[in-house]
This record gives structure tokens, C-alpha cells and sequence, in this order.
């Protein structure tokens, strides 16, 4: 370092205090290429830690804080792709919702299937209060900038103006993180780094990483999550008295969207196409929109619900589709061949044995007719109710290399005319008999 240190080196880390070692060390070199001064990298290394604890810049302190009983309750999302949890061997694309109170460890987590929104973060702080029995009277996030994204300012005011209005329904101050300081959120981001070990390792047992329903994989969580809660009940007995009361309902915790059902049958939100009842065509319908479902109403009546869908590759790939054979199958009835170029086909098909009898069909014989085959069964299926019992029927027909016959399938799942059920006889008894009830009721006293 001699000639380099005073004259060069420390001219340079004043006028620069985020120079790493390795940096400046690259730069001498290039300065003085006639020097070879590899071997003084540690020589730099000391000297610039010496340097910088005597005369560099002040640095931030962390103010550790104490976290009383019944104050602080934190929330936040993780990205749980890299758990490598699949459905039926489908990767899942999800995230984690994750709760904890900070006193006493308390946790609760759900599964995510879209971003962070407003929907997901008020619908799992709503189910974690609820299951914990009462609120803290602060709740912290972070900056909920994922959750605003691709918002304009008036959507962004919305949603900080309901989420301050939902922490009010339950006594709670609304506080949120410096976007960018992540240890402000430390009790949260170190939980969820042991959240994902426990649920790592609980995987590692279980011997697998796929399930055969989301469903299975909720449950798992939550089994985990129970796990650890129980491990904290002493803790969590202090906490409880010090919680504030539930108020009397839920409060909202959903998004709202107007949508016109069109003349294919269904309407089109958020790049996804979801199948109606054909007699709603022209009708505009009102959606509440949670993470994993919309509630559809026709004005204040409710109609039915259907599981929220997403489009592929982040609406980077085109459509998504929820569609249901029932809601269209009384129109492709009548057009069997439309069957065939059907924007939505495949995904139309109810379950896998279907969509292997239509490959079959395709494989063996004209389209036309492959088209009026499937529809007839599809129709089979949704008039006598028989989609499970069809699947096995088919899966057993293409086990043994054959194709179905229609008209053989009507003739077994068909049920006779009438055949509404056993007949249960039902006697209404005369007036008589209450009058005489009573009076034998009137004696006994």
C-alpha cells in the first residue's frame, strides 16, 4: 500500500463510502498496471474496516423494541412457489398469507392463489382474528405496494382509505413499514423464514410434494400452523386478556364489478372467461370478487358462486378459462359440431377420462362424428347425473382398447321414466287428532 493508502486510497473511500474492497483494489491496478497487488486484497481489507470504524460515515442503529401483550399484530405475503408443491402434478403458482402476533408467536396462514390484493389481505387478517377470538391494537404491514400495483392514484386512495377503515371495525391502528427497510417488519420476515422451514421439513416427511386437491394443500398448512400454535398456547393465555373484542360481523372484505353476460354464454374479467346460464345472456350481473371465488348476483339476488380463475403466464398468455358443461351444453346440444374448434374445449371437459375419450374419438374416426359422440355424452352426463359413474364407464371401455357406444351408454345410465325415487307414503293426519293431542297432554299435567 505505500504510496497508495494517504495519496489515493482514502481520497477515494471519502468521496465514495460505498466502495467495496474488491473495488478499489481493481481500481489501483488499472492505475498502476506496472504493480502487482493481488496479494495485499486482505492487507485492503483490514485497512478500509480500520478506516471506515475511525472516520466513516455514521451508520443506522436498530432500536430494538419490546413488544407488550395484546399490542402488535403483523401481517404479510411470501412467495411459496419454491416449496415445490404441485395438485394432481400441476405446479402451483401461489402465495402464502401469513399472521402472527408478535407477543406470543401466535401465527395463521393461508394459501393465496393470486397476488397480494386488498381481497386476500383483509379476507386473511379477517379469518385470522376471528380464529384467534379477538384483535391487537395495532396491525402492521408493509407498504401494501404490491397490492396497489398497476393502480391508478384514485384506486390507490380507495384501497389505503378501506384498509384504515377496516382496521377501525376492529379497534386496530393501521401502522405500515418504510418501503425498502425490511428490518422495520423483522418479527414478520424472521417468522416467515421459520413458517417456510416447518412447512419444508413437514413436506420432507410427508414424503411428497404433490396433492391431489388445493383443498389438501390448505389443510396441510393449516395443520402445520396448528402445530406450532400449540407449542405457544402458554404464551398466547397471557396474550388473550389483553385482546380487544371481535365486533358484532365481518366486515367487507371484497371487491365489487359490474359485467355483461354476452352472446357466448359467460363474460370475460380480468382476461378470464367464465360460462354462465345461457338465459343470463344480455343480463348484467354484479360480482364480489374474493381471492379464490366470485359470489355472482343478478341485483340483490344471489345466483351462484364460481371459483376465481386466472389467466396463464400472469395474463401474459392469453385467456383463462372457468367453464362448466352444464351452463352451455343445452346449446352445443343443438350445434354438436362447434364441439369441435371450441375456444374453450379443453377445458370444457368435466374430468380426465372425458378428454381421454375424445382424443380416442378424434384418433379413430371423422370429426363430425367424434363431435356428436362427445356432446352426447356430455349430455348424458348432465341430464341424468351420472358424471362420475360416465367417467368410470369410459375410463373402463378405453381399457380395454375399444370405443364408447353411444347409444349403449344411454341405454345404462338412462333412468326409466318416473323413476323419481323410492314412493314414500305420507298420511295427513285429520284436525281431529290435534284436538285430542292436546287434550291428552292437558290431563297429564
Amino acid at each position: 500500500m505505500a504510496g497508495l493508502w494517504n495519496e489515493e486510497i482514502v481520497p477515494l473511500i471519502e468521496a465514495t463510502p460505498g466502495l467495496r474492497p474488491i473495488a478499489v483494489l481493481e481500481e489501483m491496478q488499472y492505475r498502476h498496471p506496472d504493480r502487482d497487488l493481488s496479494s495485499a486484497r486482505r492487507t485492503l481489507e483490514r485497512r478500509m474496516r480500520l478506516w471506515r470504524a475511525e472516520h466513516g460515515p455514521d451508520r443506522e442503529v436498530i432500536f430494538r423494541q419490546s413488544h407488550p401483550p395484546g399490542r402488535e399484530g403483523m401481517s404479510d405475503f411470501f412467495d411459496a412457489r419454491a416449496l415445490g408443491v404441485t395438485i394432481a402434478g400441476v405446479p402451483l403458482a401461489h402465495r402464502i398469507y401469513h399472521f402472527t402476533l408478535v407477543h406470543s408467536g401466535w401465527e395463521h396462514a393461508e394459501v393465496v392463489l393470486g397476488g397480494e390484493s386488498y381481497t386476500a389481505l383483509a379476507g386473511g387478517l379477517q379469518n385470522a382474528l376471528w380464529l384467534l377470538g379477538g384483535a391487537p391494537r395495532e396491525h402492521r404491514t408493509d407498504s401494501l405496494s404490491a397490492a396497489f400495483a398497476n393502480l391508478d392514484r384514485d384506486a390507490r386512495e380507495d384501497l389505503r382509505t378501506r384498509y384504515d377503515a377496516l382496521c377501525a371495525d376492529y379497534g386496530m391502528e393501521a401502522t405500515r413499514n418504510n418501503r425498502g427497510i425490511a428490518h422495520e417488519n423483522g418479527s414478520i420476515e424472521s417468522r416467515h423464514g421459520h413458517l417456510k422451514t416447518r412447512l419444508e421439513q413437514a413436506l420432507l416427511l410427508r414424503g411428497s410434494h404433490d396433492f391431489g386437491e388445493l383443498n389438501d394443500w390448505r389443510h396441510f398448512v393449516a395443520q402445520v400452523v396448528a402445530r406450532h400454535n400449540a407449542r405457544h398456547r402458554d404464551r398466547l393465555r397471557v396474550e388473550r386478556p389483553h385482546l380487544q373484542p371481535l365486533p358484532a360481523r365481518r366486515s367487507c372484505d371484497y371487491d365489487e364489478a359490474r359485467v355483461r353476460v354476452t352472446s357466448s354464454g359467460g363474460f370475460v374479467f380480468r382476461k378470464v372467461f367464465y360460462t354462465v346460464h345461457s338465459r343470463l345472456i344480455g343480463y348484467e350481473l354484479k360480482l364480489r370478487i374474493f381471492d379464490d371465488r366470485l359470489e355472482l348476483f343478478l341485483g340483490g339476488t344471489p345466483l351462484e358462486t364460481l371459483p376465481r380463475g386466472r389467466p396463464p403466464a400472469g395474463g401474459r398468455g392469453g385467456h383463462g378459462y372457468v367453464v362448466s358443461y352444464h351452463h352451455v351444453i343445452h346449446s352445443l346440444r343443438a350445434k354438436p359440431q362447434a364441439f369441435a374448434n371450441l375456444t374453450y374445449r379443453d377445458a370444457l371437459f368435466p374430468r380426465t377420462e372425458y378428454r381421454r375419450c375424445w382424443d380416442a374419438l378424434t384418433a379413430a374416426g371423422p370429426l363430425r362424428q367424434a363431435c356428436r359422440i362427445m356432446v352426447g355424452l356430455l349430455w348424458l352426463a348432465h341430464d341424468q347425473t351420472c358424471e362420475a359413474e360416465l367417467a368410470a364407464a369410459l375410463s373402463a371401455i378405453l381399457a380395454r382398447g375399444e370405443l364408447p357406444v353411444l347409444g349403449d351408454l344411454r341405454s345404462r345410465f338412462t333412468r326409466p321414466e318416473g323413476d323419481g325415487g323410492p314412493d314414500v307414503p305420507v298420511c295427513i293426519p285429520s284436525a281431529g287428532s290435534y284436538d285430542d293431542l292436546i287434550q291428552g297432554q292437558g290431563a297429564a299435567a
